[in-house]
């Protein structure tokens, strides 16, 4: 870390416009040097727009750029595991978009590679690193609501216009996302859980298509237990007619309201007071995760979400559509 470490995005697709990819030109000791889409022409506008020297077409270069130092997989899940390992025998750290890979299976390969290498390895499951969802965990770690009991999620949309005319979308391809929106906004809650009340040893659930709009999966009902023996449950259906998303986390002497997405105050009710706080996420969603990221690789701290978290949540999301 004598220098700045220069970070290539295989993939600077719409995730990387707002969400991500300026939060690594907003990071100390990090910069922006290279990214890589199939179009040329894509890749170098978007290069050109963010300021980025270096554009590819080929992961290839991208990744065997010597200037390369890090590398940011921003691709669909079906690619991850492809890419992922071609970083891995480069020896260079690597940040994957969530969720890790379409599989618990494929996950536990990534891990291993980088193992294998003695190399960090980060999933973007950057709800970990905002600062409303540490206020929560500061709240269940005060014991504020008691001994936590039981966390429940539920999480309904409605289709959407592209949903209804049937056109493609990755998201909702069974051979790249087995339950559709499930795998992809899911993902983020159930890891946030995890972080919060402890790694989960059990899940089963019931996992549908409803409407037949698409391949995925639309509808998916599941339950599960942490090691601290607190149980959870959750509905996701994505074909409501309305949205809804609310978590609820009951303990022995309060309960904690929250959204996954929204940025609603979250709420902490107990015996003594009800408390409402509105904290609000910042312009790019990613930028404490990169942050994060950053701490750990000067050894500062441990990032909240490494490929063991990551490849951990991926094992409840199989474990609750029954694909293990």
């Amino acid at each position: 870390m004598s220098k700045d470490i220069n970070w290539g995005i295989i993939g600077c697709g719409n995730v990387t416009e707002l969400k991500s990819g300026p939060a690594y030109t907003k990071t100390e000791g990090f910069k922006l040097y290279a990214v890589m889409r199939r179009d040329l022409a894509k890749a170098e506008d978007y290069a050109k727009r963010h300021n980025v020297p270096v554009f590819y077409n080929d992961a290839d270069k991208l990744i065997n750029d010597p200037d390369v130092d890090a590398v940011y997989i921003a691709t669909p899940p079906d690619t991850h595991k492809y890419y992922a390992l071609k970083v891995a025998e480069a020896g260079k750290p690597c940040c994957i978009e969530k969720p890790m890979a379409p599989s618990y299976e494929e996950c536990k390969v990534i891990c291993d590679a980088f193992g294998e290498k003695q190399v960090p390895l980060f999933v973007a499951y950057y709800r970990r690193s905002l600062p409303r969802f540490k206020q929560v965990r500061e709240w269940i770690d005060n014991g504020e609501i008691g001994k936590p009991r039981h966390i429940n999620w539920l999480l309904t949309r409605t289709p959407s216009p592209a949903d209804k005319s049937k056109e493609y979308n990755w998201r909702t391809d069974a051979a790249i996302a087995t339950a559709g929106y499930f795998d992809d906004l899911a993902s983020h809650g159930i890891d946030l859980f995890i972080q919060m009340l402890g790694k989960v040893i059990e899940a089963k659930g019931i996992a549908l298509n409803q409407q037949g709009l698409y391949s995925a999966k639309d509808a998916v009902t599941g339950c599960w237990l942490h090691n601290t023996r607190v149980t959870g449950s959750a509905t996701w259906n994505f074909g409501s007619n309305s949205r809804e998303d609310i978590v609820e986390l009951y303990g022995s002497d309060g309960k904690i309201t929250f959204s996954v997405f929204g940025e609603e105050p979250v709420v902490l009710e107990n015996n003594n007071d009800k408390k409402e706080l509105f904290i609000e996420n910042p312009e790019n969603i990613q930028l404490y995760h990169v942050r994060n990221m950053r701490e750990h690789l000067l050894g500062n701290s441990v990032h909240p979400s490494t490929g063991e978290t990551g490849a951990h949540t991926s094992w409840v999301l199989d474990k609750i559509v029954g694909k293990l």
